[in-house]
């Protein structure tokens, strides 16, 4: 009998397991996070054919070929946009103090957007008032509206958007709507069939299917929320176009900033982008891009982020900011699976002497990633971090706020998803006034919440220990 002959199926299949693990030990680390290796690699170790299956499609952080050869052709996209940027910045430089400065530097430098002066904002943070707001402006409209979405609902609120957008149809405003094809899956269809029955031009985004030939991974999403109205108004934030109690169980709060002023080009560059992404048509109307009116004293800038990006740049920002802290940091997420850059950065801030709170959600709608955070949560007390659990509603407000003079309020999780993996946009704002509102409505959230000390925190059962380190092991995968 041969040697391959007397070799068993099950021996052939041990063998292929030992290449796979050998294999991807040179392969995962490349370009990774030491973080994201070791939980990719504990996965082939333990179970290499799912692991490779797995990595093979969801394992790299980066879009097909074809969409980075259209993100290659932005800067003809952004043309009208960054002409009237120029102008804009031409007339007045913002002023900032030195270290305010180096941060819009690094937002320029990872975005590609300047700092801009003479905007204004205001802090939605009543659920149906900002939309509500949303659909007054919408109503207002003289000119285009553009939405982008990772949730559009066909319910309560999603027919008031709808309704709004089909009231400005009917007066000749020109509405384009962008939606996440898998946020949105239990009711894109209907309400991808609403607007085009109010003659709303409408494209789902990242769509996933194996029948399609330029078909999206599911893990690579856009994640952004952003309204536009006429070139003037824009909305940026954490909430979607659907009922704050679309799951099950658990009602949502969000935070919502309205702004007028030159910043609104920006969010409107970041709408054209991704329309250009996704069906390759070029929105360079000037009237897209109207003459900015000077709206208040606030220096604003947008800072898109994503896979299309070379670097991970909203992780990047908030170390910086934190790092560059004084005397108080405010953070406020639903979902806190922090970078090891982000980890160390919280832990020397205290060390320095600034104070820093971290406000999460007691009630959760993913337990996996709840369990994952909550292993972080002695290491952060023991650090002398204060973590605040926010009771009664999913607290699903992402912002930041940096002693007195910064603020940053968007879409993005502080997790390695928001940082590596999704499509997220932030507005920072450096203004005293705007940081005053914010730290307001984070005290609320304080007054709202329960606040973790170490000893009540490490006297939980063993039980719970082990199934949060197990949770963080995977953390990386989440």
């Amino acid at each position: 009998m041969s040697l391959i002959a007397s070799i068993s199926w099950a021996e052939i299949y041990l063998a292929s397991e030992w290449m796979i693990r050998i294999v991807m030990l040179i392969v995962v680390p490349f370009r990774r996070s030491p973080e994201a290796a070791k939980g990719w690699l504990l996965f082939v170790f333990f179970l290499p054919w799912p692991a490779l299956i797995v990595y093979f499609f969801i394992g790299r952080p980066a879009y097909p070929r074809w969409r980075r050869e259209r993100f290659a052709r932005l800067p003809v996209v952004f043309k009208v946009a960054s002409d009237r940027v120029r102008e804009v910045t031409a007339r007045q430089e913002p002023d900032l103090p030195a270290n305010l400065t180096q941060a819009a530097t690094l937002i320029q430098n990872l975005g590609r957007f300047p700092s801009l002066d003479g905007n204004a904002a205001e802090l939605l943070t009543d659920y149906d008032g900002s939309i509500d707001r949303l659909v007054a402006d919408i109503d207002n409209a003289r000119s285009h509206i553009h939405l982008l979405f990772y949730i559009f609902a066909n319910d309560e609120t999603g027919w008031k958007v709808i309704s709004a957008l089909t009231r400005a149809t009917e007066r000749g405003v020109t509405c384009r709507v962008l939606i996440d094809a898998l946020g949105s899956r239990p009711w894109s269809a209907n309400v991808v069939d609403a607007l085009k029955a109010g003659g709303i031009s409408v494209q789902l985004v990242l769509p996933v299917s194996l029948l399609r030939p330029k078909s999206a991974r599911a893990d690579l999403r856009n994640h952004r929320k952003i309204a536009v109205i006429d070139g003037e108004i824009g909305y940026v934030g954490s909430q979607n176009i659907v009922n704050a109690d679309f799951n099950a169980g658990v009602t949502n709060q969000e935070l919502v900033v309205r702004t007028v002023g030159p910043v609104v080009l920006e969010l409107q560059a970041v709408f054209v982008a991704d329309w250009f992404l996704e069906t390759e048509e070029v929105l360079d109307n000037p009237t897209l891009f109207p003459e900015p009116r000077r709206a208040g004293n606030s220096v604003a800038q947008v800072l898109p982020s994503g896979p299309d990006y070379p670097e991970a740049g909203i992780g990047r920002l908030i170390e910086a900011l934190v790092h560059g802290a004084r005397k108080r940091v405010v953070m406020t997420t639903p979902y806190f699976i922090p970078s090891e850059p982000l980890l160390n950065a919280l832990e020397t801030a205290v060390l320095r002497g600034v104070e820093v709170h971290i406000v999460l959600s007691r009630p959760v709608d993913q337990v996996l990633v709840n369990l994952a955070q909550k292993s972080y949560y002695t290491e952060l007390l023991e650090a002398g971090i204060n973590i605040h659990l926010y009771r009664g509603k999913l607290l699903h407000a992402k912002n930041l706020s940096v002693d007195n003079r910064v603020s940053l309020i968007g879409s993005s999780n502080i997790d390695i998803r928001s940082f590596v993996l999704n499509s997220e946009v932030s507005l920072v704002l450096f203004d005293r006034e705007t940081n005053r509102l914010l730290r307001e409505e984070q005290e609320r959230y304080f007054a709202a919440s329960e606040s973790l000390t170490l000893d009540a925190w490490k006297a939980r059962p063993l039980y719970a220990k082990a199934t949060e380190n197990i949770a963080r092991l995977m953390s990386p995968l989440l």
